[in-house]
């Protein structure tokens, strides 16, 4: 298991953590818009404003950021403007040129992958649903930090067999997955639900803990949900250190 010096993860609100592998310290996903300020994700359940949830009082300061992908949930213009110009940010190729545009000044777009601080990043592969819509919700990743101990970070990704083979690879001693189960109005859910996490769990040895979870709007799986429905998996509050 990860030890406090190796490794420490602290859960923001939906995907947005502070990640740090051997003392270097990753922001993930950053969403820091105010509580109610973007619109409802179109075409979905539950026709409330994002972020349901304020962002709660945690010390996010970082190193460097990493982007899964730039859907606003992950990304927002809050972010963009808050962060510094000059920071470090990994990303998807695809996306370079958008946080250029934004600019960033030290994008650093990983193909498979980079190093940074003597930490190991690797791109992983990502489906966000299922058959035609995963198509159109377009590329997503996610990342494996490899230092001391070795964090997963799933990413917008459902169970699938390239996650089964991520896992298998890299033998991670903890998992982060982004759960809620969102969906739109028609098809299956594009993010993880109660099977896919139950997969997971029960694809590797390592400490599993699950995200992205009450803070958008067309997120439908409750914490109080998951927690009940599967076994040896962490379910961590906005604000909380996850204790793997």
């Amino acid at each position: 298991m990860p030890t406090d010096a190796d490794l420490d993860v602290t859960l923001a609100r939906n995907a947005t953590v502070l990640a740090t592998v051997d003392e270097t310290s990753f922001l993930v996903d950053p969403l820091f818009a105010s509580q109610g300020a973007l619109p409802p994700i179109d075409n979905t359940p539950n026709d409330r404003n994002n972020p349901l949830v304020s962002m709660p009082e945690v010390d996010l300061t970082h190193d460097a950021v990493v982007v899964t992908h730039r859907h606003p949930d992950h990304f927002d213009e809050a972010a963009a403007a808050e962060l510094d110009a000059d920071v470090p940010l990994f990303c998807q190729p695809a996306e370079e040129d958008a946080f250029v545009e934004d600019g960033f000044t030290d994008v650093r777009p990983v193909e498979e992958t980079a190093s940074f601080d003597g930490v190991t990043l690797r791109r992983t592969p990502g489906r966000h649903g299922h058959g035609e819509l995963a198509e159109q919700m377009g590329p997503v990743s996610g990342f494996v930090f490899e230092g001391a101990e070795t964090l997963y970070l799933a990413g917008d990704t459902v169970w699938y067999e390239p996650v089964a083979e991520t896992l298998a690879r890299f033998e991670p001693d903890a998992v982060l997955l982004n759960g809620g189960a969102a969906r739109f109005n028609e098809g299956k859910p594009i993010t993880m639900g109660v099977d896919d996490v139950t997969a997971v769990r029960e694809a590797t040895d390592a400490a599993v803990a699950v995200v992205h979870m009450e803070a958008i709007n067309h997120c439908l799986l409750s914490r109080e949900e998951l927690r009940a429905e599967t076994e040896d998996v962490l379910v961590p509050e906005d604000g909380a250190r996850i204790e793997f």
